[in-house]
């Protein structure tokens, strides 16, 4: 029986129309039509209920992450204006004290590896100055405002320790405007003016917040701006995919619908109007959830921290364009999906023609999105931000273009692969082996859609990886500083030599400290200098130390109390003017705005029996010049303006000895922290990119997770009567699961293997374009196809109790 074979139906009351045209049909019908289907959505009972709401869900989830992704630019920039508004850099010499300024000194500090930013201030005179954005008023010495998360850390067993590095009272709490995000770790110190003499460094302003110049921001490099926009196709394209899946639940049971809607005289174009429209209803009731996921989500987010990233729940507002371009799209592409997937399924009154054979997929397309992609990529090889202006910008949309459509490649390749694959399963192999492939002979495309999120994931991130290998290598540099001869290093404010011994002596008591490498340095310049202008004075430096100090910083055989050693710059490096040699006077007299002194000279002989040696590398990665003393051979206490500079070895047994030199450090000065030695390096742009992809791919591997669990069920629900016939004839519970496993591990390594194949192909193009040499990450490979492995099987498992209880011959029931 055929459309016009259709009888008389109470849809209309009359005779049953004649097949639509391929005309254009009125907004009123197609109104009506969606209408219809909605409320079939509702009103069809406890079957259209549970296609509606997995609908829904499905939706849902992939809305959530698309609104949270929406309000990453609103997140970040509100961060921004923060940390800018409480800013005080100001160029150097720009603020003259006066009686409403304000004089500060950084005093950040680290606590296990947390970050502690501090400001520590006083007055300068009795007028208004400036208060920081978060307080109300200036603290006074001795006191000090601290961040919510700060005072819950000092007030925790965990901070007893650190409690002693503040000998401050805390009169109150910074206020979201003075704060980053709810994590930040931060905190305002009142101390005298007379404190700042211990301090190496301090300014003064007359304002809070940054002021922005017109070349301060510099453009990103290539390799990292590349970073970001591949990791936003990658984290968001399966979102995306996922929706268009949802949207396609319930097929085989709405098709039967609209085949008795066919019975009752509704042509096949109205009934795919109406089976969009029940898409179009589930895809509303999916933004509802979705918005509903978003909130949820948004008071989470505004309570935790990642990778010491966090946010004010105040911060997580969607952009209103990309919200509203989220609202439009998602019932729009489930009208589309819906459209599309029935032009193929010949609905008559009768029943769908779902057993014949299908049309087989056709190759040609599949292959031309992957090449269209790669011709986009290509003409970027070598060349990816070259330029500026609308000339990168373009190349950032072609960048981008050139991703998605190689992706979306892989993705429309699958069905195509699995189909081909499967149809060559003969009848061998165990029971739920042929179980499985049969199945998948039948209806390989809903088992290719159910992966097809994890297939763009994993190629992305075999991408990215292979990318973030080689960026992080190329971005990663040799600072020369040797960790294993000493870890810490303190430059400590003194304002002469016999400070410089004091602080010595307590680091070396300090705990955890096994030893200690005290090195206090100076500047001498040539006596034999006209008086008329001391900037031009030839000047070298002087260095006091112990023998076993002296070793890390030259190269000398022996050593002993009342030595004294020499590299004359001229000698090494060809600078300078050679005045230090053996017998040599040189002058120690320095004014106070550190220019020699060549009327009040102060002068110190060189022995005669000082020795030449070479430089040696010290444990920061410097080499020094000049003149190099023990404490017998010359007296610290005559350097009239010393810097000392200790460079500490830890006990290992000592847990937390960083964390009692730190204490030492602040007691020392209220603005000193020390800094680890590190052998390398890395920009914090390179962090930051690095800390927002991770963030957004545990998002995204969090949504493939949930909506294959989804989508497994929703397969499950589509053949709950299928599985009771089964167990009717006596299938044993084990042989279903197994299958049902079989069906699942199929289409999943033909996707991973694709996966792998584009990722790799997408990594390569990736690496030409920033010019980096070709190299595969294989232990990232690895992990991401294991990951992608392990997260199929864990919806299987998930999917395995709702199975067991489907399997039961009273699901043979209907009514």
């Amino acid at each position: 029986m055929s459309g016009q074979d259709a009888p008389k139906g109470p849809m209309s009351g009359q005779d049953a129309p004649a097949e639509e045209p391929r005309s254009r049909v009125s907004v009123a019908r197609w109104a009506a039509d969606l209408a219809m289907g909605g409320r079939f959505a509702v009103t069809g009972g406890r079957e259209s209920w549970a296609r509606t709401i997995m609908t829904a869900v499905g939706v849902g989830l992939g809305v959530a992450l698309l609104l949270l992704a929406s309000s990453v630019p609103n997140m970040y920039q509100q961060r921004n204006e923060r940390g800018d508004a409480r800013s005080s850099f100001t160029p150097s010499g720009e603020v003259k004290p006066g009686a409403d300024t304000l004089r500060l000194a950084n005093a950040g500090t680290t606590f296990r590896d947390q970050d502690i930013t501090g400001e520590v201030m006083a007055p300068d005179g009795d007028g208004t100055p400036p208060v920081p954005p978060g307080i109300d008023r200036i603290p006074a010495a001795g006191e000090m405002w601290v961040s919510p998360a700060l005072k819950k850390l000092l007030e925790s067993d965990e901070g007893k320790l650190l409690r002693d590095r503040f000998p401050y009272r805390t009169i109150g709490v910074i206020g979201d405007s003075g704060l980053s995000g709810p994590s930040d770790l931060a905190y305002y110190a009142g101390i005298s003016q007379k404190a700042f003499g211990h301090v190496n460094s301090s300014y003064h302003i007359d304002h809070w917040g940054l002021t922005k110049q017109k070349d301060a921001d510099e453009p990103l490099d290539p390799a990292l701006l590349l970073l970001i926009i591949v990791g936003c196709v990658v984290l968001l394209l399966p979102v995306l995919i996922f929706i268009a899946t949802a949207a396609r639940f319930g097929g085989e049971r709405r098709d039967r619908r609209l085949a008795a809607l066919r019975l009752v005289g509704a042509d096949t174009h109205m009934t795919r109007r109406i089976a969009a429209g029940e898409s179009l209803f589930g895809s509303l009731f999916g933004l509802a959830v979705g918005a509903g996921l978003f909130l949820l989500a948004r008071e989470i987010i505004g309570s935790i921290e990642v990778w010491d990233i966090s946010f004010f729940t105040s911060d997580i507002v969607p952009s209103a364009p990309l919200a509203l371009v989220i609202a439009a799209a998602v019932p729009a592409s489930a009208v589309m999906v819906t459209l599309i997937a029935l032009r193929g399924i010949a609905i008559e009154p009768l029943g769908v023609v779902r057993n014949a054979k299908p049309k087989r997929r056709r190759l040609w397309w599949r292959l031309l999105l992957p090449l269209l992609g790669l011709a986009l990529l290509l003409p970027l090889a070598g060349g990816f931000g070259a330029g500026s202006g609308g000339g990168g910008d373009m190349k950032a949309y072609q960048a981008a273009a050139g991703a998605v459509l190689l992706l979306i490649g892989i993705t429309a390749l699958l069905p195509w692969v699995v189909e081909a694959v499967v149809e060559r399963f003969g009848g061998r192999g165990s029971v739920p082996w042929q179980l499985a492939t049969r199945r998948l002979q039948l209806s390989s495309g809903t088992a290719s859609r159910a992966v097809s999120g994890i297939t763009v994931a994993v190629a992305g991130a075999i991408a990215l990886q292979m990318l973030f290998a080689s960026v992080g290598a190329q971005d990663r540099e040799d600072t020369g500083q040797d960790p294993n001869r000493a870890q810490l290093i303190a430059n400590v404010p003194v304002s002469d030599g016999d400070q410089a011994r004091d602080a010595f002596a307590r680091y070396r008591a300090t705990k955890g400290v096994r030893d200690l490498l005290g090195v206090t340095e100076d500047y001498v310049s040539d006596v034999r200098h006209s008086k008329d202008d001391p900037t031009s004075v030839p000047e070298e430096a002087i260095t006091v130390a112990d023998c076993p100090t002296l070793r890390e910083v030259v190269r000398i055989t022996s050593c002993k109390n009342g030595d004294v050693f020499l590299i004359d710059s001229q000698d090494y490096y060809g600078e300078g003017k050679g005045f230090v040699k053996p017998g040599a006077k040189v002058n120690l007299a320095y004014r106070d705005d550190g220019t020699p002194d060549l009327r009040k000279k102060k002068l110190w002989t060189i022995p005669g029996s000082a020795t030449k040696v070479k430089p040696r590398q010290d444990p920061v990665g410097g080499e020094r010049t000049g003149i190099f003393a023990t404490p017998g051979a010359f007296d610290v206490a005559d350097l009239p303006g010393p810097e000392a500079a200790a460079m500490i070895r830890l006990d290992p047994k000592v847990p937390d000895g960083v964390e009692y030199v730190r204490n030492t450090s602040m007691a020392l000065s209220p603005a000193m922290d020390v800094m680890q030695l590190s052998s390398t390096s890395q920009s914090d742009e390179f962090q930051v990119i690095r800390k927002a992809l991770f963030i957004g791919a545990t998002a995204t591997l969090l949504l493939i997770g949930a909506s294959m669990i989804v989508t497994t069920l929703e397969q499950l629900r589509e053949r709950k009567r299928l599985l009771s016939v089964l167990v009717a004839f006596g299938t044993r519970r084990t042989t279903l699961s197994w299958s049902v496993l079989w069906q699942t591990a199929v289409p999943v390594v033909l996707g991973l293997a694709l996966s792998i194949a584009g990722g790799l192909a997408l990594g390569v193009m990736l690496l030409k374009m920033v010019g980096q040499p070709l190299a595969v990450d294989w232990s990232g490979l690895g992990t991401m196809t294991g990951i992608g492995g392990g997260v199929i099987l864990l919806v299987t498992l998930v999917s395995l109790p709702p199975l067991w209880r489907m399997m039961r011959p009273e699901g043979l029931r209907t009514e």
